[in-house]
Formats: structure tokens, sequence, C-alpha cells
């Protein structure tokens, strides 16, 4: 029996049998890290990590993209740099030399959108530079990075980057669509002329919910995504129950 294990387990070549699992469930593939990433462990709805750039900068959906591009950046780059040089890298330091690789990484991030995305820039200013103290950068690189192969933390620095990203984007989305009546407003002249095609409008107002554009409308518009994000978690697990008001089975005696 074991023996057949054995053989099954070396004809498999996307397995990841020695990972670590993130939900308490067994991970057979490293797709599976890009997925719990993607929505089961979501940074911002879930695990409620880097709320400081959750809250303040998605006044927009446009505004969210770029921070959102910028954090996956870091993620994949630190997660992988991490896993690379873990056994290397003495236990006493390990905190310094993680925070180190994070800066740096954000340092080349930082230049390279002050290069390309200058508008974009501008609008996003110091938060950029405070990716360095975000802990679910810190928290992903210790809990992850730190135990799991280049390969497994690129996925899950991927997976857990476009979860991010993707909340930002419709945390920002719809404060924008409640506060100015547009969706990623200005996404030409702050991340190209090729990001044209997302500028939408939907309703011409002077002026919107001013509530939604402040941070109390962050706390609101995070808060029911939240509880949404819940209410299908218990629609996909109550639908992936057996059904226990099934046929009845004669017992003879």
């Amino acid at each position: 029996m074991n023996q057949e294990l054995s053989e099954q387990s070396s004809d498999s070549h996307d397995d990841c049998s020695s990972c670590a699992s993130t939900n308490g469930e067994a991970v057979k593939r490293y797709r599976d890290y890009f997925s719990f990433g993607i929505w089961e462990n979501n940074i911002a709805l879930v695990q409620l990590l880097g709320l400081c750039p959750v809250m303040a900068v998605t006044t927009s959906a446009t505004n969210g993209l770029g921070m959102g591009i910028a954090t996956t950046a870091v993620l994949i780059i630190s997660s992988v740099l991490v896993s690379a040089l873990r056994h290397t890298i003495p236990a006493q330091v390990r905190n310094p030399v993680m925070i180190a690789i994070i800066a740096g990484t954000v340092t080349l991030v930082d230049l390279a959108m002050n290069a390309w995305m200058h508008e974009l820039y501008k609008v996003l200013g110091l938060f950029i530079a405070l990716i360095v103290t975000n802990c679910a950068i810190l928290g992903r690189t210790e809990a992850f990075a730190m135990k799991q192969p280049p390969m497994a933390a690129l996925a899950d620095g991927v997976g857990m980057g476009l979860g991010f990203t993707w909340a930002l984007v419709l945390l920002g989305g719809a404060r924008e669509i409640l506060g100015s009546g547009t969706l990623f407003a200005h996404a030409s002249s702050l991340l190209g002329s090729h990001f044209e095609w997302l500028e939408i409008t939907f309703v011409e107002v002077d002026s919107g919910v001013l509530l939604a554009i402040l941070p109390p409308g962050g706390f609101i518009v995070l808060g029911i995504m939240i509880a949404l994000k819940r209410v299908v978690d218990e629609r996909i697990a109550a639908a992936g129950k057996p059904d226990e008001g099934g046929d009845l089975v004669a017992i003879q005696s």
C-alpha cells in the first residue's frame, strides 16, 4: 500500500504534498496557494491586514489598481528572494534581513513608478514607501516564504497580491461610483494612455455621496464587502454539503 502511494506521488508533476497548508486543508498542488490568496485567504477581506492603504488610497478604482500593482510586485519579489535565501539567513537576524529585503524591493518599485507612472506616483505619494511597513508583506514572508521553496512562494505571492489588488479595485470602484458617478477616472493620465478604455462615466453629477469618498465611507463599504464574502462562502459551503434529507433506506431484520 505504501509503495503504491509513493509511486503515485512520484508520477505527479504538480505535487506539493510536502508544503504546509494555509487553510487547514491538505495542499497537493502549488496552484492551490494561488486560489487561497485570491479568495479563501484574501489579505484584505479575510486576514484584514494592510488596511492602511486599503482605507487611504481607495477613493477611486484607479488608485486602488495602482497600489495593488505596486504591492503585488513587492510581495512576489520579496517572497521569492526570502524563500531562495531561507537556508542561509541566520535565525538570530531573520526579521532584520527580511525587512531589508522588503525595503530594497519597495525602493526599486518606488523608483520604477516614479519613472514610468509619475502621475500615479504623485497621487499615491508616501503610501508607496509605507509598503515596507505593511504587515501583510512581512507576515507572508515570515509565515510562508521562510518555510517553503521558491515555486510555492511565487504561487503564494502572486495569489495574495492579485487577491489584494481586486479587493482594492472593488472597494475603490464602489466608493468612486457612489462619490462621483465615474469608474477608473483619469486612468489614462495616471496609468498611461493605453488604460483610457477603462474610463467610464455612469452619471454626470457635480457632487455625489460625499460620505463614500471620506474615511467613514471606506470602512462602511469594506464592512459590506466582508459581509458579502462571508455570505458567498456560506452559500458555497452549503451547496457542497450532502443532502441530509435523502431517500430512506429500508433495513431488513
